[in-house]
């Protein structure tokens, strides 16, 4: 059964992000807060422990839309091909910020994702994410954890996630409701932005 943790986003507990680090590391699967929905994370160099989160998706590993979950712009620049000074403009303007950015991916991806020729980039607005990222020291590939109920596509009860969640994962975050929108997701490989999906981030950034 996972743990549950309580931990305060204006102050988090530094021994409470070093155990969900430390979870990370030895290659467990953590549901944390963004400052969109809760996401279902774990450490990009550990295979086993992205195969554990395509399984739950249902999805193949070398076909799966994971965001990397980074610590600010100097941490994208590790897994992102030379931008131009346009899109690091609106990377800038938007970070950190409620939005996925689908970059041009370099040869420093993991070997998982390889075959992939973009990623999809996040720098959530929310210090518990930023400071698991931080002391990690690499990001965390991410994804949302969605609703089976038709009303509400995403939980936002910490509580109602763990009762869900307690036996597929190792630790699960409380902290505090999240939000039942997602990021704004913008493709900003090609010659134009383009909005992929519309969620909680405003397309003014553009």
């Amino acid at each position: 059964m996972a743990q549950f943790i309580k931990i305060y986003e204006d102050k988090p507990n530094e021994a409470a992000i070093a155990k969900v680090v430390k979870v990370l590391k030895e290659g467990g699967l953590v549901i944390y807060p963004t400052d969109t929905v809760y996401g279902l994370g774990c450490d990009i160099t550990n295979t086993k422990a992205l195969e554990r989160i395509a399984k739950i998706k249902g999805v193949k590993l070398d076909k799966a839309n994971f965001s990397f979950v980074c610590h600010d712009l100097s941490n994208i620049s590790d897994y992102v091909r030379q931008i131009d000074t346009s899109t690091f403009k609106i990377l800038k303007r938007a970070l950190p910020g409620p939005y996925t950015f689908i970059l041009p991916g370099n040869n420093n991806l993991p070997k998982e994702f390889k075959k992939k020729t973009t990623v999809g980039i996040r720098v959530p607005d929310n210090t518990i994410a930023l400071e698991i990222v931080k002391l990690l020291g690499n990001p965390i590939v991410s994804t949302s954890i969605h609703d089976e109920d038709d009303v509400i596509e995403y939980t936002t009860d910490p509580e109602l996630i763990f009762e869900k969640w307690q036996n597929l994962v190792d630790l699960v975050i409380d902290g505090g409701y999240g939000d039942n929108i997602g990021s704004t997701i913008i493709d900003l490989s090609g010659d134009e932005p383009i909005v992929v999906r519309e969620g909680k981030g405003s397309i003014d950034i553009l």
